[in-house]
């Protein structure tokens, strides 16, 4: 066997199978016993004989690391109680003064605490993790006496956590919680608070989303929809069905079979369990799992991480599974344990739940990449070795971190699958640049995986010129174009990523001999006319509306205020449209949160801007006999890639 091709005849069979997908539950329940539906229960006992055709396989899903705590009863009554109605997001400036008045209406001994006088917890901090938001929160709830926490809107897949943080550390502290949201929506405030340790997490839903309703229809679905189920999760005792439904159980022993049977029969099986994209996947059988191993010195129960969102316990093990049911050829191994553990960055990961969908993907550098054939060329993306590493990014999304779809991943129109591509490091090498890694501190001969997030895919930018600096202005206007969400709305200063062909590299370098003094020139040029930001967040604002009182013109000075918004000449893109006088222009890139990489079709002038999130580095460690491994396979020594400078 050669190159893996063994393994490639197994994902063609797997391919040609049509798995029968069913609705998800609402909240993840991973397996908590044994179960079999096409073969026999000895087939799943240890080292027991599988009938031909038929697949003994094992589970992809860490056991839960989080402790549940026991919650403090629930209120009798609102009456005379202190409460607190914290959050700020998604029109939280009209629902909850409502939500004051309400409680003062119905119960006018009680007493309530808004946001301003309180402040709130922010997402919960994982476990060992320290925050100080947390604490001074639990804190001040402790010293105003406060028996009841209300807190929202949840009504984006970052805001939800940070709303939700403050329920949670409200009932490690014994004091009952809500915490409202819209409809798609309460599913992330279980999730989020199951994962931190709270059995029975309640929530209140809004009827739609906030930010399209007027004042007037805020208040009256508050007040109608809202508020009677904010009495009742606070009032209503926990009840044993409800945290069963809750509940979740793991698996014991990592190498248990969990299933035997037809390969139809473990497509519908892992689906079922949300352990599958619902796409076809290889059965992962322990002896596939082991030939995994073979290419990683660590032992098979070592602890990768403990990967939030969900806080599993992620071993060696789990991620040669997942490594198999997403048809990676054994050798990769590597470079799987690489992404687990930039999925462990916080950085990196803490954009990939957002509503706005940034698509987790990475890139390889160094000699590993070449040695396992990771295209760098045109439709390196669609190639089979890329398209199975990135096929591993949407398993290890799911059984490694426990993040879902309509759960913990909220893209409102769902998510592109996870990409892999390569830095053409040998054209790197022609002009002079250093690649991606080799900027990042490492040798050009060290192998390295960069996990990195996209808002955007495709519309390339063809600069039909060889002038490094026209081809230079035309990247920056590109940048300014591509902002954090439609019309740079959001954040002005995100993460990109930018690709480049060789040959559009080539004449950037004749006037840009380091993609350093090429990343200064873009942030010099790519300036937006104030107006036109202030304009973008003033009515297209990623929460809130802003009131009425404030209005277009104070939003501009203030964007020109806190934005470093300065006079100067119009972008060379608008200087005959603007005329020679200054305008007030923003900046939107900053030092350091660009990546240049020279890759894709060298036949073909492109440049392909991604926003997107933070990035992550790891180095790829290889076995100490991995040469004599690869060898067996066919492939020639590590060193045969080096690049020789």
């Amino acid at each position: 066997m050669t190159y893996g091709s063994g393994w490639a005849s197994v994902a063609v069979m797997c391919l040609a199978v049509w798995v029968e997908a069913r609705a998800a539950p609402a909240v993840t329940t991973e397996l908590s016993g044994r179960v079999s539906y096409e073969c026999d229960e000895a087939c799943l006992l240890p080292g027991a004989t599988v009938p031909a055709g038929k697949y003994a396989v094992v589970s992809p899903v860490g056991k839960q690391t989080v402790q549940m705590i026991k919650q403090a009863p629930r209120l009798d009554t609102l009456d005379g109680k202190t409460i607190a109605v914290v959050g700020g997001s998604f029109m939280a400036g009209i629902t909850h003064p409502e939500i004051k008045r309400l409680i003062l209406t119905h119960h006018p001994t009680a007493k309530v605490i808004l946001l301003n006088e309180i402040g709130s917890a922010g997402p919960y901090p994982g476990p060992g993790v320290r925050r100080d938001a947390k604490d001074e929160f639990q804190a001040q709830l402790k010293e105003m006496g406060v028996q009841a926490v209300i807190s929202g809107n949840g009504g984006c897949g970052l805001c939800t956590p940070k709303e939700t943080g403050s329920s949670i550390a409200a009932e490690h502290i014994g004091i009952p919680a809500v915490t409202i949201a819209a409809p798609t929506f309460a599913n992330q405030v279980y999730s989020t608070a199951l994962n931190n340790g709270v059995p029975a997490p309640r929530a209140a839903t809004y009827p739609g989303a906030f930010s399209a309703h007027s004042p007037d229809e805020l208040i009256q679905n508050t007040r109608d929809v809202v508020w009677p189920q904010i009495v009742a999760a606070l009032t209503s005792p926990i009840t044993e069905t409800e945290l069963a439904e809750r509940r979740k159980a793991g698996v014991r022993d990592p190498k248990e079979r969990v299933f035997a049977g037809t390969i139809d029969g473990v497509n519908r099986f892992f689906t079922e369990q949300r352990w599958s994209d619902g796409l076809p996947i290889i059965p992962p059988t322990e002896e596939r799992v082991e030939a995994f191993l073979k290419y990683t010195d660590e032992p098979w129960d070592v602890v990768v991480g403990v990967l939030p969102i969900a806080y599993r316990e992620v071993l060696v093990w789990h991620v040669a599974v997942n490594g198999v049911m997403a048809g990676c050829p054994p050798e990769f191994m590597p470079v799987l344990i690489a992404y687990t553990k930039a999925l462990a960055d916080g950085n990196y990961r803490r954009a990939l739940a957002s509503t706005h969908a940034w698509t987790p993907y990475c890139w390889l550098n160094g000699p590993i990449a070449r040695q396992l054939g990771m295209d760098a060329q045109q439709g390196q993306i669609n190639e089979p070795r890329n398209a199975a590493l990135g096929r591993f990014i949407n398993l290890a999304m799911m059984n490694l971190g426990g993040y879902y779809v309509k759960q913990d991943r909220m893209g409102t129109f769902g998510y592109l699958m996870p990409w892999s591509m390569a830095e053409d490091e040998a054209a790197c090498l022609k002009m002079g640049w250093e690649p991606c890694h080799v900027q990042k501190g490492f040798d050009w001969n060290q192998s390295t995986l960069t996990a990195a997030s996209a808002l955007m895919w495709g519309n390339n930018l063809t600069p039909a010129s060889h002038d490094g600096e026209k081809i230079m202005e035309m990247i920056a206007w590109d940048a300014v174009e591509k902002g954090q969400f439609a019309t740079g709305s959001g954040p002005r200063l995100p993460n990109r990523t930018v690709l480049m062909t060789e040959f559009v590299a080539r004449d950037l370098a004749r006037t840009y001999p380091t993609k350093d003094m090429l990343e200064a020139a873009l942030i010099a040029t790519a300036r937006r006319p104030a107006y036109e930001r202030a304009y973008a967040n003033y009515w297209a604002n990623p929460g809130s509306a802003f009131p009425s009182r404030y209005t277009m013109d104070m939003h501009v000075r203030k964007i020109i205020r806190n934005e470093g918004g300065e006079l100067t000449p119009p972008p060379p893109w608008m200087e005959k449209a603007a005329g020679p006088e200054k305008i007030y222009t923003v900046p939107v890139m900053k030092a350091g949160l660009t990546s240049i990489l020279v890759t894709g079709d060298a036949d073909r002038n492109k440049v392909q801007t991604m926003p997107g999130g933070n990035s992550a580095t790891i180095e790829i460690k290889l076995p100490a006999d991995w040469d004599a491994r690869m060898t067996e396979l066919g492939y020639p020594p590590l060193n045969h890639f080096f690049l020789k400078r």
